[in-house]
């Protein structure tokens, strides 16, 4: 899942498209998700991962550029350290959950999927299925 080994590199990877106005509708950047999910059931892994960069991007928006590239042009590598730990460390999982239910959303879509039924209607439909595959 996205973030779910290194969250803080999907932070750094976010704050570079943040910082660079890569979130701007107008740019027309297009963001996916590559992944292949052995273990875990799909649907909630891509919910997961999906949070996760939200959560990424949300702590990104958080940075304070000022100060950052103050630090940066004065040499001062803990200065500039600690602005990107203070976003980094920034609680943002209420924020978001907030911000779900102002859209009329669950604030935990992980916990709105597995109370949905859904995960049990896929796995019903396939009972006495045939295994896709290329004909092998």
């Amino acid at each position: 899942m996205v973030g779910s080994a290194d969250p803080f590199q999907l932070f750094r990877i976010l704050h570079e498209v943040a910082k660079n106005n890569g979130l701007a509708a107008e740019t027309g950047v297009a963001f996916m998700l590559d992944q292949c999910h052995n273990i875990e059931a799909k649907i909630p892994a891509v919910i997961r991962s999906v949070m996760n960069v939200q959560e990424a991007t949300a702590k990104a928006l958080l940075v304070d550029l000022d100060a950052l590239t103050a630090a940066q042009r004065s040499g001062d590598v803990l200065a500039a350290n600690a602005v990107l730990m203070d976003a980094y460390n920034t609680d943002v999982r209420s924020l978001l959950a907030e911000i779900r239910q102002e859209q009329g959303l669950d604030p935990d879509p992980v916990a709105a999927y597995r109370n949905s039924g859904w995960q049990q209607k896929i796995v019903a439909g396939r009972v006495g299925g045939e295994q896709a595959g290329w004909g092998a």
